[in-house]
């Protein structure tokens, strides 16, 4: 695997930790809890209780579901499905879900590979991030825009400015 690529493998783990509050106490957690479960390792359960959430159109929850899917925890490594589901999240407002799709796009991974998709939804992700997670962010849209021309950049811009939130709705 490529230096940047697990730089920025790295970076999503921490940035999806930090988002979910992976840094506390998850036994504080109900053991229903997907996120709890997602928190312990116990990926199969996670996945299983966030398909509803997800499928009921929970932004948080789909976000989560697609990084399971990306990376194959607890189901079947699937990045068109990881797509699916960040598409889902993302389009909701989800800045986790925004962040990742950009990731995805950048890479080609389930999505076609369009560097001006991916800098729109890191554009969107980090405008929309908690502080904490803002800083990371910033930088992979600020990596991503090396590869891009004024234009690309422009038209990324355009298409984040002229982006509403999609009301929440079930996933089928």
């Amino acid at each position: 695997m490529r230096r940047v690529e697990r730089s920025r493998l790295k970076l999503a783990a921490i940035a999806l930790a930090v988002a979910f509050g992976f840094g506390g106490p998850a036994q504080a957690r109900s053991s229903a809890d997907p996120f709890a479960l997602y928190a312990r390792g116990d990926y199969a359960a996670a996945a299983a209780r966030l398909t509803p959430m997800a499928e009921a159109g929970n932004a948080r929850a789909q976000g989560l579901l697609g990084f399971l899917y990306e990376y194959g925890h607890g189901v079947p490594q699937d990045f068109v499905r990881a797509g699916m589901w960040y598409v889902c999240g993302a389009e909701q407002g989800d800045p986790m879900a925004q962040y990742l799709l950009g990731l995805l796009y950048d890479k080609g991974r389930g999505v076609p590979e369009d560097v001006v998709l991916a800098h729109k939804w890191l554009i969107l992700a980090a405008a929309r991030a908690e502080r904490r997670d803002r800083d990371v962010y910033m930088r992979v849209r600020d990596a991503v825009a090396t590869k891009m021309s004024i234009a690309q950049i422009a038209l990324a811009q355009q298409l984040a400015t002229q982006w509403v939130p999609a009301p929440k709705l079930p996933v089928r």
